[in-house]
């Protein structure tokens, strides 16, 4: 009888059509720099890229918003990939000796990317025992024919293997062993040694059955196919690195693990071997590092070829740099990486039968960033990058999303960017195969992160490619300890190496108390608020135009000289003195500082009242920039709350205080559990249990009694959200100005505020008096607060009302206020405060709401039609969408996994049913609620596959 207990309504089927036009759930695009790329690859016929990485995926990139990702079933590294040119086909290989074939495809006039086969190399015959050495067809690189129907496999054992594309079918008869080649060299350069590994395949470039193979040893062998026969042997004394032909066949150069390189030519004498013409170690003549990969690339000025190479720096002096040397002619400089070298390769115009390659771009992928190199304009500046920006160039510490920024807003941040980039070059993205058939996005998306060194950066959120648009710097306004870039660049004033640093990725920062913590920004005003780690809060304005002038600086002491508290941790950031410069875009006018200097928990803006409010793990405070004088200061500590003393900084921390305290939790629960749960919960529900709605009855059997929190818990007194809203809250009669307040202890602060009209605003500064106390009887964080019009919509924000850019809301129904704690949403009505809804989040154990946002989702069949919705993420890391002002739940996904804690920390949802969370350090995920408003990469790349043999399977 038990499991009828709980009678569900049946579905609604009308109901249940309009939720499938309302939701559903899309991971969409990957926005970002790959995390820990592994290899890359070109094709230049198609114009696209690939990236390969640690974990197995490919990522392929044409034109801004043509992107492909596959996934190898295997975690493994990517450690080469090699386009078939001009055919839509990529060959990956991966550590564990696998060879990957990777084709796009067509489906409804749009391009994707899946595996199509896959291929291990054989034993080798004689090697089969149990002891063989499993590394002697351990395959160390791969070249694809001219004719792209074969793939040369070069071997550790020195072995040579051709397999037939696109079956990877072995080509048994073609194999060439190590032994053929040694049984034709000179007996004095054999002297009973091996060659080595297969180091380095490179075609002729104008006799396609010609191949040099590279062995590590030094020997590099002319081989030709159909002959099979060793046609000429270059005599190299130093390991060999890589080969690269001269584009008419004539010579070709080989670099070298001492850090030179050298020249040979093609030999038509009789001889079977040569010596190289010249050679030369660019960084010598004292011990350098290796070159490991070598380019020569003919231009049409003549003799002067490029020569691109990385590595080769001088041992002792720069062996810790990462660089990357392009010399043509007299010209040489020296690119200066922040982290390792993975790869690079040049982009060269279509070019007819025998003319010069003339390299127009470089691309240079390092490990924390993609860099492309202007090679036409003098000066070789870079070019910037529409996607693939390192999001982590310095780590990111918050985000915030902005829906419908305005035009004008838009077009100033775009000026006040390329205002900052004077130095990148003017010529368009060079890789830029494809083309997106995605829609113009219907409104422009702003997405905004906080950084640890004190950057703010802007990025354009509007499609697929998170393009970006402006950065800006806060540490300018503080004296930091140190300048870490005195170091580093002292050494670029040298005459040699010509230094130059490029790229962005810089993972130092000069001051942990720099990194920002909240952001806030008004679309409207232009208005900017950022505050950091140090207790700073910075009111900034939007100036088209340079600026000097003094920065405001006032102090609000959170703590209220409450006595007892000695703050332990780290030090208020010191503002600098007089006036100072601010370069165009968003300058700052007033420094708020709280005291003491904890992080910021919480901002909140309203830049029609000209106010600012903050929280720490002290209080909240409220302030008028525009008089810029101090409105309220609020302590929220309790009396045990002795942690929020000690600071994120701090190491002072007391092991023994921290186990008393744990101890006295685990004792106080045993003597007043019992006790406590059956009075507080039953007084504070009593009336909402006796009225079974139906979605009370149709969520019965998922919920679960909510534990109340002990009231000293370690840092109760966290302000987790502030919030102002026009609304009633002394009487029914009369609404006004207010503002909210949510802390860690499940405390509500509400106060009614007393704004001057605009005519008066520099006469009087506004007040604040507190108006309701609300303390939830769980204690759980308040993690978000919202006032409900009589309608049950969302407030509108500032300005929006007065600019004629939202309809102005409903003031003659009741309003209410939904409260989100970490264990329940709830529902008052106001003034009176009283319990109108709840909703009880707790379908599993140790299931706390970790994200909260209010959202509009608009049908797909209507445009007319939407819904205003609560948008929920757990710790669990699925989301919920619930019906505002109901709180009926509507749908439920799995999003990330609840292992991702960063992940799940880093979320932000969007105002129309979007949401972006870190994968990585480096990547942003972007996924959709809304069946309507999705953001996805939908692409054509257009290529000549020719008729496939039948695959011999």
């Amino acid at each position: 009888m038990m499991k009828f207990r709980f009678r569900r309504q049946g579905l609604d089927p009308q109901r249940e059509k309009i939720k499938q036009e309302l939701f559903a759930f899309n991971k969409t695009v990957e926005h970002g720099f790959p995390n820990q790329p592994s290899s890359l690859a070109f094709d230049p016929m198609l114009r696209i890229m690939a990236i390969g990485t640690k974990s197995g995926a490919v990522k392929i990139y044409g034109a801004p918003g043509v992107e492909f990702t596959g996934l190898h079933k295997e975690t493994a590294t990517v450690t080469q990939m090699h386009f078939l040119p001009g055919q839509g086909r990529l060959l990956t290989l991966l550590d564990e000796n696998t060879i990957h074939l990777w084709e796009l495809q067509q489906k409804d006039g749009c391009s994707y990317l899946e595996e199509t086969r896959s291929f291990l190399l054989p034993g080798r015959p004689g090697f089969d025992c149990p002891n063989s050495p499993p590394s002697i067809t351990r395959v160390t690189v791969i070249l694809v024919a001219a004719s792209c129907d074969v793939a040369a496999l070069g071997t550790e054992g020195g072995g040579v293997y051709f397999v037939q594309i696109p079956s990877l079918k072995l080509l048994e008869d073609q194999t060439l062993l190590q032994d053929e080649i040694l049984q034709s060299l000179p007996d004095e350069y054999r002297c009973g040694k091996t060659l080595g590994p297969v180091e380095s395949l490179q075609h002729h470039p104008q006799q396609p059955s010609k191949m040099l193979i590279g062995y590590s040893r030094g020997l590099v062998t002319l081989w030709d196919r159909e002959s099979r026969k060793a046609e000429h042997h270059f005599l190299g004394n130093q390991q060999l690195e890589s080969l690269y032909w001269e584009s008419n066949g004539s010579s070709f150069i080989s670099s070298h693990s001492d850090g030179g390189y050298m020249v040979w030519a093609e030999s038509t004498n009789a001889s079977a071997t040569s010596q190289p013409v010249t050679s030369t170690i660019p960084y010598g003549p004292f011990p350098c590092k290796a070159i490991n990969k070598i380019q020569w690339q003919s231009s049409s000025c003549g003799r002067n070829h490029f020569i691109m190479f990385s590595g080769g720096m001088p041992r002792a002096s720069y062996g810790d740099r990462h660089c990357v040397t392009v010399m043509q002619g007299k010209n040489l400089v020296t690119l200066d990486f922040t982290s390792r070298v993975i790869d690079f390769f040049s982009v060269c115009p279509v070019k007819s039968e025998d003319g010069p390659d003339n390299p127009t771009a470089l691309v240079v992928l390092v490990e924390e960033e993609l860099v492309v190199i202007d090679l036409q304009t003098p000066g070789w500046p870079t070019i910037q990058s529409p996607y693939l920006a390192p999001l982590h160039s310095s780590a990111i510490t918050c985000s915030y999303h902005i829906s419908n920024v305005t035009l004008k807003l838009w077009e100033r941040i775009i000026l006040a960017g390329e205002q900052q980039n004077p130095h990148f070059s003017s010529v368009s993205w060079p890789i830029d195969g494809g083309k997106s058939l995605a829609e113009e996005p219907s409104q422009r998306g702003l997405l905004l992160t906080g950084h640890e060194d004190g950057t703010v950066r802007f990025w354009d959120a509007s499609g697929v490619a998170l393009r970006p648009l402006y950065r800006l710097s806060t540490a300018g306004i503080f004296q930091t300890d140190c300048d870490h870039n005195e170091s580093l660049n002292q050494s670029g004033d040298e005459d040699w190496p010509p230094f130059r640093k490029v790229g962005c990725f810089d993972p130092y920062s000069d001051d942990p108390r720099l990194g920002i913590q909240k952001i806030a920004l008004c679309k409207y005003s232009s208005k900017l608020v950022v505050a950091g780690t140090a207790g700073q809060v910075l009111v900034m304005d939007l100036n088209d135009d340079k600026s000097d002038h003094m920065v405001s600086v006032a102090t609000v002491d959170l703590l209220q000289d409450r006595e007892g508290f000695t703050w332990k941790g780290h030090d208020r950031l010191t503002p600098r003195n007089g006036s100072l410069f601010f370069p165009p875009g968003f300058q700052t006018t007033v420094l708020v500082q709280c005291s003491p200097p904890a992080a910021v928990t919480a901002v909140s803006l309203h830049s029609e009242w000209n106010l600012v409010a903050f929280g720490t793990s002290h209080g909240f405070g409220l302030f008028d920039y525009h008089r810029r004088s101090p409105v309220l200061a609020r302590c929220t500590l309790h009396p045990n709350d002795s942690l929020a003393m000690e600071g994120p900084l701090s190491r002072v921390k007391s092991l023994k205080k921290s186990l008393r305290q744990s101890f006295r939790r685990i004792r106080k629960s045993r003597v007043s559990g019992k006790k406590r749960l059956n009075t507080q919960l039953q007084e504070a529900n009593a009336h909402l249990a006796e009225q079974p709605g139906p979605h009370d009855l149709e969520v019965a059997p998922v919920q679960r009694r909510i534990e109340p929190r002990s009231a000293d818990d370690s840092l109760s007194g966290v302000v987790r959200c502030l919030y102002f809203a026009d609304t009633f809250l002394r009487d029914a009669v009369h609404h006004g100005p207010t503002m909210w307040a949510g802390t860690n202890s499940g405390s509500v602060f509400a106060y009614a505020l007393e704004v001057p009209s605009r005519e008066k605003f520099s006469e009087r500064s506004a007040e604040a008096v507190l108006g309701k106390e609300i303390q939830l009887m769980h204690r759980a964080p308040v993690v978000s607060i919202a006032v409900l019009d009589g309608r049950g919509n969302p407030l509108p924000e500032p300005f929006e009302v007065s600019r004629d850019l939202a309809k102005a809301p409903d003031m003659q129904g009741t309003h209410s206020v939904l409260i989100a704690s970490e264990e329940q949403f709830k529902v008052f009505t106001l003034p009176k405060v009283s319990a109108k809804t709840k909703f009880k989040l707790t379908a599993h154990e140790g299931c706390r709401v970790r994200k909260v946002a209010l959202a509009s989702f608009t049908s797909l069949a209507s445009e007319d039609y939407s819904e205003n919705c609560l948008t929920c993420l757990t710790n669990l890391g699925d989301i919920h969408v619930f019906s505002v002002p109901g709180l009926r739940p509507q749908v439920r996904y799995d999003c990330i996994r609840k292992e991702d804690i960063s992940g799940i920390a880093s979320s932000v949802f969007t105002k129309y049913g979007q949401g972006f969370y870190l994968i990585s350090p480096s990547e942003f995920e972007r996924f959709s609620l809304s069946a309507k408003n999705i953001t996805e990469p939908l692409c054509l790349v257009e290529f000549d596959r020719p008729h496939d043999p039948v695959y011999l399977r």
